[in-house]
């Protein structure tokens, strides 16, 4: 970059900066989203709830579906196939 493209941009960082910011906190949220140690943790909690009497089996059964729903397009991402529009 040359000094006068430089100068001319200048105003543009802030923007530029907030940009790249906005994509790492993408970047980590996907992250989180699709880690599947995280994902199997959260059914072994949600197992261990269950069985303390802490949820009910339909509240367990929901809520596993919807982790397992997590760990499927996390697998689907991680191979490059896209997801599915469930309308």
């Amino acid at each position: 970059m040359g000094l006068l493209t430089g100068l001319i941009l200048l105003p543009l960082a802030p923007v530029r900066g907030v940009a790249w910011l906005g994509e790492q906190v993408l970047d980590l949220a996907t992250q989180e989203e699709y880690n599947p140690a995280e994902t199997y943790q959260q059914l072994a909690d949600l197992e261990e709830a269950r069985e303390a009497g802490d949820i009910s089996a339909e509240e367990c059964a929901a809520a596993e579906e919807a982790l397992v729903a997590r760990l499927m397009r996390a697998r689907g991402e991680m191979r490059g196939i896209p997801e599915a529009d469930s309308d």
